[in-house]
């Protein structure tokens, strides 16, 4: 459990004194805002809500299979359940954050649940920088801003794959800190490219002044981004050294012409001396009748430049290079100490997305005017997706607002004849009293988000559905009050029924959901399990577990375990009718006899290759 947050730990620990950060602080650059200490703190808590099912709309025919998902709640909870089962597994990521114009209603709103002693005791501040975290609360500050955004963009970098891409909309308010603060998470050289949006009033004049939008465009690893639809490279001056500080593996191709060099076998001492650095892995230099006989494969970092073009004659064609496993192809100017380097245009990217002015268009169209005041368009986003995306790729929003990435997603579908599937996280915050929402029925921003992807599915002609989890804190009172008083004649110290407590009712969701639906749709994605894995069922007397489709995991949450159901489970393991390697146990659902029966015939009737692992949980 919590394996994708334990990761997302040991990465953050591990970036304090790093070498890079103590260079940073030796040099005087870095970032730092009130608050920074505490974000990094608070992205590896485990979230304490639990994920709630909508089974009244999940469970319609048009959306029981759905792989699409929207979840309402905070999307800094959402993100710590997401990490754990889509760790490694988004391919693109789009998101509109608050751009904190002091106007947009942004106020820095995430909890501050521990007392003055626990930060004192947990991060060392003082009284003084204590009472600078406190007043970020309820603020639109910068630093408020980036401490609200720095979990949040943490845990994305850790769902996106290896080959996913992040694109960030954001305005002049924070433009330059958000690029301080991606180059800091995702890494200054992963980044692609700055684009500027125009979203000009079309009531303005030619001596109307606009404030800027822009996106930030990351990947997760910039070597391995692909653009999926209508290629278009540029050549842009770097050398292969910079691509990589770690040492690129640089493969030169048999034929390639020397100059100035005899046939012979070489070795780095004589014909390359003082232009290679840190070499690694140096195959021998064969050169005869002036070109190299075979293929050269080294690791290291070029000192210089001119060293590079010195050894290798200019060719009138590039020259292939593999650098990290991707195929690269480099130009080599004689006339120029550097070579270029073929990636990614930015000039591409820009051209697509001059202009956002039909956002409002799109909402009109599905007859919800007026519920939003700048709302992203459908083309803007969708020209987004199709560049870094192809079917069966999930796309996720944790801004989902009006839910234009939804309809993007659904109209990109219905284009090119693919299956992308989203995953759309949006706060249920209340809509303003007296707006145009409220006018139209609406209680909250996540009411209109939904409503949009069901108005927009139709007008699509899409059916793919979606399922719907509602987020729901739950808190100590609602464990210990169900806490009988102590009675040593009584086999538990708690009431019989502890599963109810988490139904949609209880945690005031307004969900059909029962406690047995919550937990374990909670665990099974906690434990790494898309949400919207299959579960089946298995019946050990007459008590009922769940599985994952395909998994070897038991679910055991619901109370009346007995004897029986002990036996029989034994049975089936022994005659092979099921293959178990893990039981998880809701502690509170088994009376202490029955619990110590189930565990101890599990360790000493099994046979050592069928040994199970039995985790409590309470």
């Amino acid at each position: 459990m919590w394996e994708g947050l334990q990761a997302v730990r040991k990465e953050i620990q591990e970036s304090v004194n790093t070498i890079h950060d103590n260079e940073e602080i030796h040099d005087g650059f870095q970032l730092r805002f009130v608050g920074k200490s505490y974000a990094k703190f608070v992205t590896g808590l485990p979230s304490e809500t639990v994920l709630v099912p909508d089974n009244d709309w999940n469970n319609q025919e048009n959306n029981k299979d759905s792989q699409n998902i929207f979840i309402t709640g905070d999307n800094l909870d959402a993100l710590k359940h997401l990490v754990n089962a889509y760790s490694g597994a988004i391919k693109m990521i789009y998101i509109d954050p608050p751009y904190n114009t002091g106007s947009d209603g942004f106020v820095y709103k995430d909890s501050f649940k521990f007392s003055d002693d626990d930060l004192k005791q947990k991060l060392g501040f003082s009284d003084t920088e204590l009472a600078r975290l406190r007043a970020l609360d309820g603020k639109c500050s910068h630093s408020a801003w980036l401490t609200f955004m720095l979990p949040r963009l943490i845990l994305a970098k850790r769902l996106l794959s290896d080959d996913g891409v992040i694109f960030i909309s954001i305005d002049d308010n924070e433009q330059a800190n958000l690029k301080m603060i991606c180059d800091e998470v995702l890494g200054e050289n992963n980044f692609v490219c700055h684009m500027s949006v125009n979203r000009t009033s079309e009531v303005a004049t030619a001596l109307t002044i606009q404030k800027s939008e822009y996106c930030l465009v990351y990947g997760k690893n910039v070597v391995n981004l692909n653009i999926v639809g209508n290629k278009k490279y540029s050549v842009s001056r770097g050398t292969v050294g910079n691509i990589d500080q770690t040492m690129p593996e640089i493969k030169f191709p048999a034929g390639l012409i020397c100059k100035n060099v005899s046939d012979g076998i070489y070795e780095k001492t004589r014909i390359l001396k003082g232009s290679l650095e840190n070499i690694e892995n140096l195959t021998p230099i064969i050169v005869k009748d002036g070109k190299l006989s075979e293929d050269v494969v080294l690791k290291a970092r070029w000192r210089s430049s001119n060293d590079m073009r010195n050894f290798f004659q200019n060719q009138c064609k590039p020259t292939k290079a593999k650098i990290n496993g991707v195929i690269e192809e480099i130009y080599f100017d004689g006339d120029r100490f550097m070579p270029y380097i073929k990636k990614l245009t930015t000039e591409k990217l820009s051209s697509l997305y001059l202009e956002n002015k039909k956002g409002s268009m799109d909402l009109d169209r599905l007859g919800m005017a007026g519920l939003f005041d700048f709302p992203k368009s459908v083309n803007l986003v969708a020209d987004f997706i199709k560049l870094f995306t192809k079917s069966g790729d999930i796309i996720l929003d944790f801004f989902a607002g009006s839910a234009t990435t939804a309809h993007a997603v659904m109209q990109l579908n219905k284009d090119d004849g693919g299956n992308r599937k989203y995953i759309m996280v949006q706060w249920d915050e209340a809509v303003k009293p007296g707006s145009e929402a409220e006018n139209q029925g609406f209680k909250t921003i996540d009411e209109i988000s939904r409503k949009r992807i069901k108005l927009a599915a139709e007008q699509i002609g899409d059916t793919s559905g979606f399922k719907h989890y509602k987020l729901a804190k739950v808190t100590d009172d609602l464990i210990l009050d169900k806490i009988d008083e102590f009675d040593p004649t009584k086999p538990n110290l708690l009431s019989d029924d502890m599963v109810s407590p988490f139904s949609g009712d209880v945690l005031g969701t307004g969900l059909n959901a029962s406690g047995l639906d919550t937990l374990l749709t909670t665990w099974m994605v906690d434990d790494g399990y898309p949400i919207n894995t299959n579960m089946e069922e298995f019946k050990f007397g007459n008590y009922v577990a769940y599985s994952p489709v395909g998994s070897r995991r038991l679910y055991l949450i619901s109370d009346g375990w007995d004897s029986n159901a002990t036996q029989d489970l034994l049975n089936k393991i022994g005659r092979n009718e099921i293959s178990v390697q893990t039981i998880i146990i809701y502690n509170h659902s088994f009376n202490f006899t029955m619990l110590t029966e189930l565990k101890n015939n599990l360790k000493h009737v099994l046979d050592d290759d069928k040994k199970i692992e039995i985790i409590e949980r309470f």
